[in-house]
C-alpha cells in the first residue's frame, strides 16, 4: 500500500521510491514528470552515472543510440561507457568490452527457448544439432555492463556497482571461447547497444572461425540502438540462424519515461523496421518480444496496446510476458499474480497474436 504523490490517492500496487501511480503518468503526466526526474536523477547518483543524457552544444556527439549523448571532454555518456577523450568519443570498442561471460547449458532460460533453435525442434538441421532442445551443447552468454536506459525496476541493476571496474575483455579474446560444444552466443545486460561495434566484431571473429557447423547469434535488448548497427546485428543474426529479442517495456512513450527513463519511440521504430525481416526467414523465428508484468505499472491496458502494436506489424512474432521479481527501486512491489499474468496472456491473443506465452511461471504468486 502507498500513496501518490501527485494525486494523493492510496493504492495497493505503487511503488513508495517512484511514488507514482500509473493513473497520473498516463493522465497528469506533466504534473508528475518533475518528481519523475528527481527519483532519476537520485537512482543514477548513487553510482557516478548522468542523471540524463548529456547535452553540450558544440561537443562531440556518440551515434549508437537514441540518447545521441553530447558529452564534454573528460566526461563519460548517459550508459557509464562511452567517453570524450579530446580526438574521438571511445568506449566499447572492440578491444575494451567491459563485460561478464559464462556458458549456460541448453536449453536455458532463454526468453526465446520455446521457439529458438537451442530450444525447440526449429531450425534442424541449418542452424541446430538437433530435431528438439540441444542437450549436451552451451550458450555462450555475454552479460555487457551497461545499458541506455534506466529502469526503476531493473533485474540486473548490480552490475552498476563494477561498470567502472575497467577489466576489458577484447572481442577476439571473447570469440575465442567458442568450443565446439557451443551452439549460439547471446549478447545482453544491461544492453548490448553501447557497446554493440564489440559485439560484432566478436560475432564476426566467432562466424568465420566455425564457419563450417552452427553457431547461432542472439541479441536481449532494448531496440534503442541506431539503425546502422541494427541492421548488422540482424544480419548476423539472420544469416546464423539466431534471433533478435526486443524488451518492449511499454507503448506509451510517458510511462516508459517514467519507469526507464528514456523514450521509447526508437524501441518502436526499430521492432517494426525489423518485423520486415521475419519474411526472410518463415521457418525459424527471427524477431521475439517480451514484456515485463510489473503489478500497478504494466496492466492489460498496456499490455493490449503492445500486441495491437505488434500484430499490426506481423500477428506470428512471439510474445512473451515475463514474470516480475521485486528489485532496484521498486523492490516493494510484489510479484506478478498469476491472474494478471493470465489476464495479459488473453488480451494479447484477444488482440491477433499467435503465439504468447508467459515466462518466469516459478515467479507467479497465486491470486
Amino acid at each position: 500500500m502507498g500513496i501518490c504523490i501527485n494525486c494523493n490517492e492510496e493504492l495497493p500496487t505503487i511503488s513508495e521510491p517512484l511514488s507514482v501511480c500509473l493513473r497520473c503518468i498516463r493522465d497528469n503526466f506533466e504534473g508528475a514528470y518533475p518528481h519523475i526526474l528527481e527519483v532519476h536523477r537520485e537512482s543514477r547518483e548513487a553510482f557516478s552515472l548522468p542523471t540524463q543524457p548529456p547535452r553540450k552544444e558544440g561537443q562531440k556527439s556518440c551515434d549508437l543510440c537514441v540518447n545521441r549523448c553530447q558529452i564534454e571532454k573528460g566526461r563519460v555518456g548517459y550508459c557509464g561507457v562511452r567517453t570524450n577523450e579530446g580526438r574521438s568519443i571511445v568506449g566499447g570498442g572492440p578491444e575494451e568490452g567491459n563485460l561478464d561471460w559464462y556458458y549456460d547449458s541448453l536449453p536455458t532460460n532463454c526468453v526465446a527457448d520455446w521457439v529458438c533453435a537451442g530450444g525447440s525442434q526449429s531450425g534442424y538441421p541449418d542452424f541446430s544439432y538437433s530435431s528438439g532442445p540441444e542437450y549436451g551443447f552451451k550458450n555462450l552468454a555475454v552479460f555487457y555492463k551497461a545499458c541506455t536506459f534506466n529502469c526503476l525496476f531493473c533485474q540486473n541493476w548490480h552490475y552498476r556497482q563494477l561498470t567502472y571496474a575497467r577489466r576489458f575483455t577484447s572481442s577476439s579474446e571473447l570469440a575465442s571461447k567458442v568450443d565446439s560444444r557451443t551452439a549460439c552466443i547471446c549478447y545482453f545486460g544491461g544492453d548490448p547497444t553501447p557497446q554493440v561495434r564489440h559485439a560484432i566484431a566478436t560475432s564476426e571473429e566467432a562466424l568465420e572461425d566455425n564457419r563450417d557447423r552452427p553457431l547461432r547469434i542472439c541479441w536481449e535488448t532494448n531496440g534503442s540502438v541506431s539503425r546502422p548497427y541494427l541492421n548488422k546485428m540482424a544480419e548476423l543474426s539472420l544469416k546464423s540462424g539466431g534471433s533478435v529479442k526486443f524488451d518492449l517495456k511499454t507503448f506509451d512513450e510517458k510511462l516508459n519515461l517514467a519507469l526507464c527513463g528514456i523514450t521509447n519511440k526508437r524501441t518502436l521504430e526499430n521492432f517494426a523496421f525489423l518485423a520486415e525481416f521475419v519474411k526472410k526467414r518463415p521457418q525459424l523465428p527471427f524477431l521475439v518480444a517480451s514484456t515485463l508484468l510489473v503489478p500497478g505499472y504494466i496492466d492489460e491496458e498496456e499490455v493490449g496496446n503492445i500486441a495491437t502494436f505488434i500484430a499490426s506489424l506481423n500477428p506470428d512474432i512471439p510474445y512473451a510476458l515475463l514474470g516480475f521479481h521485486p528489485h532496484f527501486y521498486m523492490s516493494d512491489l510484489p510479484t506478478t499474480s498469476r491472474s494478471h499474468a493470465e489476464a495479459c496472456k488473453h488480451i494479447a491473443e484477444k488482440k491477433g497474436l499467435k503465439n504468447v506465452r508467459i515466462g518466469n511461471l516459478h515467479l507467479l504468486r497465486q491470486e
